[in-house]
């Protein structure tokens, strides 16, 4: 029995199909009724539910912590989400006897003072790795594929024919299936993996320029895209103008522009999981081409 948290999430989702595929028995919590599912037992609730984190875990052998929160308009929420709300599934994991914990945190932890999320994320590692449980961290970096609704903006641009960008820097990427397989690939631990923290990537060494990727992903759309690299202070401009025109709702934030404006979100090579264990298999410039055509069919590009 494997329990998941943010099952009905972008990762999640792609958690869950490859776990169905290998016929895996599936514990999953939600915060709303889902649909039934064959080999996935719902529960209703979320991080701050412990009744139903307690249920969510019961007769668990693993869990996989994906939920979290990546936007929020103040502080309280990503303290909600990413510190309290692993503290949470610690608590319920450790009162069940679960052992085993792969945490999904972000390669914004690695810097935590550029942001809040990124601060939250690094205090839900350091819960997981004060506790008594057999556990492995991932930072996954920028993920794209099917579904995903905050890399698709980077798409939605380019097909418009111009990507406005952070300045000058370097970041990796991965698909979404590639990291759903690393997660699966972690449940039975082992020294290799307790205890460490793993940053996969793309497998592209040195990861991507700015301007690369936008330009990767114009070709993907079908347009030669202008990479527009604008200054931090424009970016901080748009994004106050995000705020009072999307309120709550805004996409770019000023603790977004924070971590989005350093140079180096590349995978660390020193981090990477065992190769023996997991590789990447889906080539970046393919993937978006197929992210792209999933985007069309689903009706989110013409």
């Amino acid at each position: 029995m494997i329990a998941i948290t943010g099952a009905t999430g972008f990762v999640g989702q792609a958690v869950l199909d490859l776990a169905s595929r290998e016929g895996l028995e599936i514990r999953a919590l939600a915060r709303r009724p889902q649909e039934a599912r064959a080999g996935v037992e719902w529960v209703q609730g979320d991080l701050s539910d412990e009744r139903a984190l307690l249920r969510l875990v019961a007769r668990a052998s693993v869990v996989i912590h994906i939920a979290g929160v990546v936007n929020s308009p103040d502080p309280e929420g990503f303290e909600t989400g990413n510190v309290r709300g692993t503290l949470n599934v610690v608590n319920a994991a450790l009162a069940a006897g679960v052992g085993r914990l792969v945490h999904v945190s972000s390669l914004s932890a690695r810097e935590p003072e550029l942001s809040l999320y990124g601060s939250s994320k690094r205090r839900g590692e350091k819960i997981v790795a004060a506790s008594s449980l057999d556990w492995t961290i991932v930072r996954p970096p920028a993920v794209y594929g099917p579904r995903d609704t905050e890399m698709f903006e980077l798409f939605r641009l380019a097909s418009k024919g111009v990507v406005p960008l952070p300045p000058d820097g370097r970041t990796s990427v991965i698909h979404v299936n590639d990291l759903a397989r690393l997660l699966l690939a972690l449940i039975p631990g082992g020294e290799d993996v307790t205890s460490m923290t793993f940053e996969p990537d793309d497998g592209t060494e040195g990861g991507w320029s700015h301007v690369e990727l936008a330009k990767a992903i114009g070709m993907a759309v079908g347009r030669r895209a202008i990479a527009l690299p604008l200054p931090r202070r424009l970016l901080e401009w748009v994004a106050r103008a995000d705020r009072a025109v999307r309120k709550d709702r805004a996409k770019l934030t000023l603790d977004r522009v924070g971590y989005m404006c350093h140079p180096d979100w590349t995978a660390g090579a020193g981090h990477r999981p065992p190769s023996a264990l997991w590789e990447p298999q889906v080539e970046t410039r393919m993937g978006l081409h197929a992210t792209a055509a999933w985007y069309r069919e689903a009706g989110w590009l013409k």
